[in-house]
């Protein structure tokens, strides 16, 4: 329980319905005149709701605006994206993150051209059948695209019902999250236009029921009806179970040089970054008396080691600290890509983990 002046009764599911339903037209209302002219909102459809959808998982807004237009300018419609290499796909979410997103959106457009005559389909149900598509995805395409009341509840989504019903549990555990997709079901099933009140509350999330710092609460449609604001204990709101500490990891990265180009690999299909290139990374902060014998061990020639310093990246459950060196080799290392900066640029998805010694190119 809260030790602070928000702790209280948790409200019942038809108060908690009630009070939703009570929001409902504000919130639209308020959607209405405030919506903003994102690239998604031009020439809807629903293929354009499922990439959209699937970029803005986990990745701010702001991020995905410079992504999605050239996505859609490259795949257009469903048929593209079925029909295109998975490197291309990869090359145009460089530096976009969770990559196991642009991966699967490939093979869910390849369902849906193979199998289904080139639709997506138009349930709950049905769309968590396609590779990649969980619950708040299908909730979000059903409702935006087909007019399905499905909830999709994401972390905005609890936040605001955390607030406004006065809700203290930890918003990470599984059952509070059920409930919310229940009585939100059964608010949606109550209005005539499921799809923009979901997008409605999505919007309060993104710009004024904000996760860090103040809630902008004096310019929310809400506040008349906000519990957590009735007793001013808004900023303490949600809870959040302590978070898991990542695991650290420590990586030796080489710059392998050859006739003005870099040797790259390409990380095994399964697993951190699958499927995309990278340097040639081994295990823990190696120094020239580790790093030689492996040089050596292929029988080619090399150049002195120069050390290129260290970069840090993190990732949702584990960090790296690396640690780079490079040396110019007399011939091409077997097992190895070799490209220049343009070469990499233009082709090769390389990840933002490597960010700074990819401009060392």
């Amino acid at each position: 329980m809260m030790d602070n002046k928000c702790a209280g009764q948790n409200l019942s599911l038809s108060a908690k319905t009630a009070l939703l339903l009570e929001a409902a037209p504000l919130l639209t209302a308020w959607f209405r005149e405030n919506v903003r002219p994102l690239p998604w909102r031009e020439n809807v459809t629903p293929y354009s709701i499922l990439v959209s959808e699937t970029m803005l998982q986990q990745t701010r807004i702001e991020a995905v605006m410079r992504y999605y237009p050239r996505f859609m300018e490259a795949f257009p419609r469903l048929e593209d994206l079925a029909a295109a290499r998975e490197e291309e796909v990869l090359k145009l979410w460089e530096g976009l993150g969770y990559y196991s997103r642009a991966r699967n959106l490939r093979k869910a457009a390849q369902v849906c051209v193979e199998e289904l005559g080139g639709k997506l389909p138009e349930t709950v149900a049905q769309l968590k059948k396609l590779p990649g598509v969980g619950a708040y995805t299908a909730g979000a395409v059903a409702s935006l695209a087909f007019g399905e009341a499905a909830p999709a509840v994401d972390g905005n989504v609890l936040r605001i019902l955390a607030r406004l019903t006065r809700d203290e549990r930890d918003v990470l555990q599984p059952a509070v999250k059920k409930e919310a997709e229940g009585f939100l079901k059964s608010v949606l099933e109550q209005l005539e236009a499921p799809g923009p009140f979901n997008e409605a509350l999505m919007e309060l999330g993104e710009m004024l029921c904000l996760p860090a710092g103040k809630p902008r609460c004096r310019q929310c449609p809400l506040q008349d009806l906000c519990m957590a604001l009735a007793q001013g204990c808004q900023e303490d709101l949600p809870l959040r179970g302590a978070a898991k500490p990542r695991r650290q990891e420590k990586k030796t990265l080489l710059l392998l040089r050859h006739q003005g180009k870099v040797a790259l690999v390409k990380r095994p299909e399964k697993g951190l970054l699958a499927g995309l290139y990278a340097f040639p990374l081994l295990e823990g902060h190696l120094g020239p008396g580790d790093i030689l014998p492996w040089l050596k061990s292929y029988g080619i020639p090399f150049g002195p080691l120069q050390e290129l310093g260290t970069a840090r990246h993190v990732f949702t459950h584990v960090e790296w600290e690396m640690k780079g060196w490079e040396t110019e080799t007399a011939e091409a290392l077997p097992g190895y890509v070799y490209a220049d900066r343009e070469e990499v640029e233009a082709r090769y998805a390389l990840p933002s983990a490597f960010r700074v010694f990819r401009e060392m190119i």
